[in-house]
């Protein structure tokens, strides 16, 4: 069962600020997108018709503490771990390593608390547990 999942990928120009950082809200993109292709690993998607009912995984906690900056054609890892499984939540937390920096540097540190709900057909969102098929393939790994 995986307990953690990386990607690498290369800061686009339209991520980038007037003084050519990554601006600070990309992070929270990139942290969604390992989140995606987590669940693509274990053969879900992040809102899943494969379960009965469907479910979806909004987020409760967000944060990001910025060390150094990114820029427009840096290549970063962003590495994000499992840190808690509860009935009907899972915890994250990222870690951002520029790897085009001699030697190797980290970036950033994220964190993420997402809750598993079913939608009403008027979109209310409810709490429910985490789908047996998906919480038996997710492992919680040590913090980072």
């Amino acid at each position: 069962m995986p307990s953690e999942f990386k990607i690498i990928r290369r800061v686009e120009f339209s991520e980038t600020d007037m003084v050519g950082i990554v601006h600070y809200s990309n992070f929270f993109r990139f942290m969604e997108t390992a989140e995606h292709a987590f669940f693509r690993s274990i053969g879900y998607s992040i809102v899943s018709n494969q379960t009965n009912p469907p479910v979806g995984w909004p987020r409760v906690h967000a944060s990001c503490d910025f060390r150094q900056p990114l820029r427009f054609e840096d290549e970063v890892e962003v590495h994000m771990i499992v840190t808690e499984k509860k009935s009907k939540s899972l915890s994250y937390e990222f870690r951002f390593r520029k790897l085009n920096a001699n030697p190797i540097v980290e970036v950033a540190r994220g964190k993420l608390t997402v809750v598993c709900v079913t939608c009403d057909p008027q979109g209310k969102m409810t709490a429910t547990h985490i789908p047996r098929e998906i919480a038996e393939k997710i492992e919680v790994a040590k913090p980072l």
